[in-house]
């Protein structure tokens, strides 16, 4: 089901405010103050889609004022018996009237009324109660207190005089704490009223009344009227004022707010008012939600930017049952444009359409065993994100989101897969778009549609040791780009099945393998011409198929686990836990031949760049886990097993080799632990080519190549020309308690004498996320260092070289969903250039429902975006938010 936080429960005609709290009884001698306050403080009243959520948990237990009459909400005891149970000091009966004092208990139909005195009818089922009067009912979790009044339990009708209480409110267990309680509902409606009438089991009329969603006994915002109705799941309200903390704010001649949890409203979102950069102008936007269904809603909306134009929005979302869902959104603006100091004229017009869903067929269903086989499960489903973008320059300006207003690639896919005894078939299509700098504004866009695709994972070879695997696909294939495209859809047909031989012996593990490829294109390439001067002419399509066919050899080669563990020494005390040291070498040979005519391959994905090699990979990994002693149990064979049950039994089994994922699974064998963690883990790898022109996919003269093998080793594409050695790539990953994770990945090129890549990330946090704001403390800060081989346009001309060095930071405090306050800040930095690429500092402080926070946010990214502005938002629990700072936009 959907419960967005972000819809307005009130639909008024004026309804674009927030408030809150405490009691108010005498809403016409200053119902002129209130009107003037509502239409002087109404050009500041802003609105967003998805604010920061506010606490549901009550404060400490407190005894009310003599005076209040707020209730505090009690477990609904739920009662079926069919005939009156009376619990009293002294009871009497005449005839068919039951009369009874002194703390009196009525049980009946599921009711339970309690009072000083009751005289109650059996046969009109009539209750007169006087004295301290408290009804609860369970059906619609109703709780009234009273000084006196009358019901009727036949037809749940009566008359309560200055009464207070709760309708559709579950209390859940106490929270961690003294005194803390929270409602299993997200949305009470707490009320009071001089006269309260039940003129049906769901049927209220409440004569000069209040009511709030806030924790009692003193709600942030309260809402009175002289009269107001709750018919059905609906409270509606007419001529009533609405108090913020205690202050008199607002008029609203009409209003209405949901009573049960699981009640959304269709209504007019607050409007959202804000102020941007010079280059947007300031912004005023409005909205319609829908709530279709329960589980379908819609939003409909515009906002305008004074400087630039309209912008459009749209959004649905739905959620099935399972993992089944579709969300789409939809935003365009048609931009007038604008002219920079001293610049040229801009015009960043576009639009964005995303849609993005699922949807489970057959989840989990049972096939039938296979011989000698226990049965498995059969699994299929369609999935789809899909996203048309017109402009990246569109994106790039109005996105408020960093990460997304810098990406220069667009993905959409949609595929359906079915999945059985570790086989899958799966039928996609998928479209690329990128924004390269290979030359300026350069845009790449490449289709898979359709794709037929066949997998088979290892499975056993007959009943001999040998196993097999599969991958295979059909495809239909289209790229486009400047200078270049193909002539239609290409078809391409590549099989690649391998067959392996695990075994084991003294605790050495190997993985000999044999596998073979066949690939046919129905067109290929004509390379690129050198010309004299000038760079060469780009590649042709040809209309000639093509044939590429190789066959493949492999080892695997992995000695034991090399492993001390210090139980004493100053190690030992250092740490004041046992650790225990890994030492795991790894080696790989991989040979593939026939690739003889790499030059002339279309290109479109990872199966396109496959070449000739002859090559082994060399690594070593280093570990250090701490082993706690003292009471702590130990967890039990099998039973979760980490990375140290793993190496555990690596060193003395004699199991073969695994593909990654099996080995996770394996704990049949595994013995106990206790409390083991992994502290410390260090990869150190590198792979020596001996053939250095890999079939003669790279030359001397060419451009830089990419080519598989190497691609996915350290992601970049270090081939500028024949090598016999590949960069030695580092991987250190620290993890020294809970409150602490660091991550250093170097990349070392021996044959250009420098570091290509060096990236450090780490990560802080202090306190129980749970305390909030009371507690909770984090930072973190990554830096990044790329010094490439690669083919760019640096500030208007080419470069060969990719370098940056670039900076991100966050600090902050407690969370903006906890009581108190809260900050945050995070800022990306071009140490370079010495500019802040973007940068935002928000603050918030919450009360028991309502909450507000205020952010600063800049963006520089050079002649596309440049601005800063400034934003905020005022929630008010289960009503609504004033302000223009939406969930994405957050700092935490």
């Amino acid at each position: 089901m959907l419960y967005p936080q972000d819809v307005v429960r009130m639909t008024v005609g004026n309804v674009w405010r927030a408030a809150i709290v405490a009691r108010w009884a005498a809403a016409g001698r200053l119902r002129h103050v209130f009107l003037f306050i509502s239409i002087t403080v109404s050009a500041a009243s802003f609105a967003h889609v998805a604010a920061q959520e506010v606490t549901t948990v009550a404060p400490p237990a407190t005894v009310p004022p003599a005076d209040s009459k707020y209730p505090d909400a009690e477990p609904v005891v739920s009662l079926t018996s069919s005939v009156p149970d009376i619990h009293a000091a002294e009871q009497q009966i005449h005839g068919n009237v039951y009369s009874a004092n002194g703390d009196v208990v009525l049980l009946y139909r599921g009711w339970t009324l309690h009072a000083d005195h009751v005289e109650f009818d059996s046969d009109t089922e009539e209750a007169e109660l006087s004295g301290h009067v408290v009804v609860e009912g369970a059906e619609n979790g109703e709780h009234f207190e009273a000084s006196h009044g009358s019901f009727n339990v036949r037809t749940e009708t009566g008359r309560f005089y200055d009464a207070t209480g709760s309708i559709g409110i579950r209390r859940a267990p106490p929270a961690p704490g003294p005194g803390h309680t929270r409602y299993t509902n997200s949305n009470p409606f707490l009320f009071t009223a001089r006269v309260l009438t039940k003129a049906g089991p769901h049927e209220y009329i409440f004569d000069h009344g209040t009511f709030t969603s806030c924790q009692l006994p003193h709600p942030d915002w309260l809402l009175s009227a002289s009269e107001f109705h709750v018919t059905g799941a609906k409270a509606h309200a007419t001529n009533s004022i609405f108090r913020l903390l205690g202050v008199p704010l607002l008029w609203l001649p009409y209003a209405t707010h949901p009573v049960d949890a699981d009640s959304r409203q269709t209504g007019i979102l607050i409007p959202e008012i804000g102020i941007n950069s010079a280059s947007k102008g300031d912004t005023v936007g409005e909205q319609v939600y829908w709530a279709v269904n329960r589980s379908t809603d819609m939003t409909v909306g515009t906002i305008y930017y004074s400087a630039r134009g309209w912008e459009r929005t749209a959004a649905i979302r739905y959620r099935g049952p399972g993992q089944d869902f579709a969300r789409a959104s939809y935003t365009a603006l048609q931009d007038r444009g604008y002219t920079p100091a001293g610049g040229k004229y801009i015009n960043q017009s576009g639009t964005d359409v995303l849609f993005s869903g699922r949807k489970d067929f057959e989840p989990g269903a049972e096939l039938p065993p296979a011989k000698d086989k226990a049965p498995a499960q059969s699994q299929a489903r369609m999935v789809a994100e899909v996203e048309y973008l017109s402009s990246f320059p569109y994106r790039e300006a109005f996105s408020s989101n960093f990460n997304q207003a810098v990406s220069s690639d667009v993905l959409s896919t949609m595929y359906f897969t079915r999945e059985w005894r570790n086989m899958a078939v799966s039928l996609e299509g998928d479209r690329y778009e990128g924004e390269k700098r290979i030359a300026p504004e350069q845009q790449v866009r490449i289709f898979h549609a359709p794709a037929l695709e066949f997998t088979a994972a290892d499975h056993p070879f007959g009943k001999t040791p040998l196993e097999w695997n599969l991958d295979s696909s059909i495809t239909a294939l289209k790229r486009t780009q400047p200078g270049f495209a193909t002539s239609g859809m290409v078809e391409r047909l590549d099989i690649h099945p391998e067959l392996a031989l695990p075994f084991g012996f003294a605790g050495w593990r190997a993985r000999p393998s044999l596998a073979g490829r066949e690939t046919f294109y129905s067109r290929s390439r004509l390379p690129a011409v050198a010309v004299v001067s000038g760079p060469p002419n780009p590649p042709r399509e040809s209309a000639d198929p093509l044939n590429r066919a190789d066959v493949e050899l492999g080892f695997d080669l992995r000695p034991p686990v090399v492993e001390r563990t210090f139980t004493s020494g100053w190690f030992r005390r250092l740490m004041g836990e046992d650790v225990r040291h890994t030492i795991e070498p790894d080696f790989a040979y991989h040979y593939v031949h026939g690739i003889d005519n790499f030059p002339h391959v279309l290109r479109f994905d990872v199966t396109d760049v496959a070449s000739d090699t002859n090559e082994m990979e060399y690594s070593l990994t280093q570990r250090l886990f701490l082993r706690r002693n003292g009471d702590r149990p130990c967890r039990a064979a099998g039973a979760a097993a980490d990375a140290m049950e793993i190496l555990g039994s690596a060193g003395s089994s004699g199991d073969a080799i695994e593909a990654p994922g099996e080995a996770a699974g394996r704990v049949d064998e595994v013995a106990p632990v206790c409390g083991d963690r992994e502290w410390i883990s260090w990869r150190v790898a590198q792979k020596f080519f001996f053939d250095s022109h890999f079939g003669g996919a790279v030359t001397a003269t060419g451009p830089r190549s990419v080519l598989g093998t190497t691609l996915d080793f350290s992601g970049i594409a270090f081939l500028t020309g024949p090598r016999n050695i590949s960069p030695l790539i580092s991987r250190l990953r620290v993890r020294t308690s809970e409150k602490l994770d660091v991550e250093w990945d170097v990349d070392y090129d021996e044959s250009a004498k420098k570091f290509t890549a060096d990236n450090i990330y780490a990560d802080v946090h202090w306190g129980d996320p749970a305390d909030g704001a009371r507690g909770y403390i984090f930072a973190g800060a990554g830096y990044a260092r790329l010094n490439a081989p690669a083919r760019s346009y640096v500030e208007g001309a080419l470069s060969s070289v990719a370098d940056f060095n670039q900076m991100r930071v966050l600090l902050g405090f407690g969370k903006p969903t906890r009581p108190g306050l809260s900050a945050a800040a995070s800022a990306g930095i071009d140490l370079d250039l010495g500019t802040v690429q973007y940068g935002a500092i928000q603050t918030s402080y919450n009360w028991n429902c309502c909450g507000i926070s205020v952010e600063y946010r800049k963006y520089e990214l050079g002649s596309a975006r440049n601005d800063n502005g400034y934003k905020f938002n005022f929630t008010l629990a289960n009503i609504g938010s004033a302000g223009n700072l939406r969930h994405s936009d957050q700092v935490f």
